[in-house]
């Protein structure tokens, strides 16, 4: 989105936040411009619009970028499966006998969240009362937190998670101490 769209999406807001734009000077109208522009830089305009629309009819006061970014989000993205879903994905794929055929049939989140068909093959020799207890719980609790973290992730401007790939590739060439 650029400088200019994103001048005419705040105009729609003053428009409708008439009192919460009223005291805005130009110095502040141009920094929240540059920074709704930085922000929404990787966005189509279109579906910006969309999303402080759809805003702007429930909210009583302006929305925030946060509030933008995750309604774009909810709409772009296909709805995530809950942490029981997964979890029962997950616990059909349980088991010592073809656990590399389970494992490579599980989503890549789980897959990730598993680790490896050894991973199943362990759950599949344990107690049955300690895996949809314990290691349901702990799975859910990381799945969910996953998903955050993806989700968190996919708002990020493109040049924020560019810097943060950066980072990590870095990262991953050293000792693992932060240390070359």
């Amino acid at each position: 989105m650029t400088r200019e769209e994103t001048k005419s999406i705040l105009s729609v807001l003053r428009a409708g936040y008439p009192n919460f734009y009223k005291d805005l000077n130009k110095a502040d109208a141009d920094q929240i411009i540059d920074l709704w522009a930085t922000m929404f830089v990787d966005e189509p305009v279109k579906v910006v619009i969309e999303a402080v629309k759809t805003l702007m009819v429930t909210a009583k006061f302006p929305p925030t970028i946060a509030d933008v970014k995750e309604k774009i989000y909810l709409v772009t993205h296909p709805q995530a499966m809950t942490e029981a879903e997964a979890w029962n994905i997950v616990k059909k794929a349980i088991g010592y006998y073809n656990a590399q055929e389970h494992f490579e049939a599980l989503p890549p989140i789980l897959q990730k969240l598993v680790g490896s068909p050894n991973q199943l093959r362990e759950w599949g020799m344990m107690d049955m009362d300690e895996v949809n207890t314990i290691v349901a719980s702990n799975f859910m609790r990381s799945y969910k937190a996953r998903v955050q973290h993806e989700k968190e992730t996919a708002m990020l401007p493109e040049s924020t998670r560019a810097m943060i790939q950066g980072l990590s590739a870095k990262l991953s060439i050293t000792d693992g101490k932060g240390e070359s």
